[in-house]
């Protein structure tokens, strides 16, 4: 029994539980298909793997203190990270991945570097 590829419309034959005549064709199917969210979520990946790369930049030691305006100068976009870590004493770091930062006083950030990341 000949079937119809839902991507390109060529006949194929194959196991009775094969769609696409091809992995090509099932790839671009399925990419074509969540292309919308894909844009979303690439977009917001995007901005936060620059923002590691900026906090990455500015911290190379591991551990340091910088100026809002330096990150800010950078790109760097204060409302994207992927979570925050809240110490006993009730002061929040906010990570991106693995680099995070915490804000001081008078526009400083302390910028450090979580080794033991954890999602």
């Amino acid at each position: 029994m000949k079937k119809s590829c839902p991507e390109c419309g060529d006949k194929f034959q194959g196991r009775r539980d094969k769609v696409f005549c091809s992995a090509a064709c099932r790839s671009t199917y399925n990419n074509r298909l969540n292309s919308d969210a894909n844009n979303f979520v690439r977009n917001i990946n995007n901005l936060l793997r620059k923002n590691r790369r900026i906090l990455a930049s500015l911290n190379p030691d591991g551990k340091t203190k910088v100026h809002k305006t330096k990150l800010l100068d950078a790109g760097f976009k204060f409302q994207y990270f992927t979570n925050q870590y809240i110490t006993q004493g009730g002061k929040v770091y906010n990570f991106c991945y693995d680099q995070g930062y915490l804000e001081l006083d008078k526009g400083y950030y302390a910028l450090v570097y979580r080794k033991e990341y954890v999602a």
